[in-house]
């Protein structure tokens, strides 16, 4: 039976798309067939790492919402696109169902919303006309509608924080909404973490803080910045210790 997982961060800026464009595409070369929908459909971007520009998106996550097409006519197999800096064998597949980045279409969404109870109809959906085995979600920051669906209706869910006091704030309130909506599963994955802190002290303090495990303590690197989000960077350095704790994660979700 799939899995639904959601990546989630109260806050912007805490590397939650590209977490979820390792985690998912690790799952990929794993032999499984794997769904990446981007609902952050304010400011979409997943489609970057996956090598998918504007101009091959013909239909997105928002035609779907607006009647446009069904939501596996915005499906996207990325699969030859992951690793393109070499040849990447992936065993399963990956497909990817981004949000529009034209101008007009994020501002109709801010400006007359959507139904988000299609959203459910279409994760649903997305899983039997596809075969998934796993659906990751890639959400909108902070609480709103839609990540409240998305949560609910998750079998896993992880959220990313980094050592940083209003992601400790924030990561608060959403493990305490999550454990209300009844999420079967709940990793935390702390990113970008500085290398003045332990990595094993700083699990074990996040751990007992939030009461939940810790799934990855992702170090702040360099390389990570300097692909500069044109690839998949686990892909491209499989023995980084980036890519380390990435599977590190991947094990947990396989397992759960």
């Amino acid at each position: 039976m799939a899995k639904i997982i959601s990546i989630h961060s109260f806050r912007g800026g805490t590397g939650k798309s590209n977490v979820t464009a390792n985690v998912s595409a690790q799952f990929a070369r794993k032999g499984y067939r794997v769904g990446v929908i981007d609902t952050d459909i304010q400011s979409p971007g997943i489609h970057v790492l996956f090598g998918l520009d504007e101009e091959q998106m013909d239909k997105a996550l928002n035609d779907y919402l607006w009647g446009r097409c069904a939501i596996e006519e915005a499906a996207y197999d990325v699969s030859a696109r992951v690793g393109k800096g070499e040849v990447v064998l992936m065993s399963g597949g990956i497909y990817l169902i981004p949000s529009s980045i034209r101008a007009g279409e994020i501002a109709r969404v801010l400006r007359e919303g959507y139904d988000v109870g299609l959203l459910n109809d279409g994760f649903r959906a997305l899983i039997e006309k596809l075969g998934l085995d796993y659906l990751f979600i890639d959400t909108h920051p902070g609480l709103n509608e839609e990540t409240l669906l998305s949560i609910a209706i998750s079998d896993l869910l992880i959220i990313i924080l980094r050592t940083d006091q209003q992601d400790f704030q924030g990561t608060a309130v959403t493990v305490d909404v999550a454990r209300k909506l009844e999420v079967p599963h709940l990793y935390l994955v702390i990113n970008k973490a500085i290398s003045s802190y332990e990595p094993e002290a700083l699990r074990h303090q996040i751990e007992e803080t939030y009461k939940a495990p810790v799934a990855a303590v992702i170090p702040l690197s360099e390389d990570v910045a300097a692909l500069q989000s044109s690839d998949i960077f686990s892909l491209c350095y499989p023995d980084h210790p980036v890519s380390q704790e990435i599977q590190h994660i991947v094990a947990l979700v396989e397992a759960a």
